[in-house]
């Protein structure tokens, strides 16, 4: 573990927005077993771009030797979104302490809410995390 690590950086406050907007492509998909479901965006295309989108709310803020992990995401996908629509992503700080970042993600477009719920992030010491990884090879 890095001594002298204490947690992200002053100025990441709760209210703190970070958006991101794509355009569904047929790779952002439902497919299984290399069959396509249907043409719209899948949830866990959607998950992938909520935790992006929360991970550059805390990357301006994160101290040298630390790093943010995701812990925890809890979604409703509320709407499809089809191929060839533009979706912006935004997460939204709710809560921030020196070692916890939860924020209110969402995804819509123009016609609605694509999906929404919460993403939560562990702010730790990046050795700490790569030691962990080392211990479950």
């Amino acid at each position: 573990m890095q001594e002298g690590v204490e947690g992200v950086k002053p100025g990441l406050n709760v209210g703190h927005r970070e958006t991101m907007s794509i355009v569904v492509a047929s790779d952002m998909c439902p497919a299984f077993g290399g069959v396509q479901v249907h043409p719209t965006l899948s949830t866990v295309s959607m998950i992938y771009y909520m935790e992006w989108v929360g991970r550059r709310v805390i990357l301006p803020f994160l101290e040298e030797g630390e790093e943010g992990v995701g812990a925890a995401i809890s979604v409703e996908h509320r709407a499809p979104a089809p191929v060839g629509k533009e979706v912006t992503f935004t997460a939204e700080a709710v809560e921030v302490t020196p070692r916890r970042v939860v924020c209110r993600v969402w995804a819509e477009h123009d016609k609605g809410i694509v999906g929404e719920g919460m993403f939560h992030q562990a702010i730790l010491p990046r050795q700490k995390i790569l030691d962990r990884i080392a211990s479950m090879k």
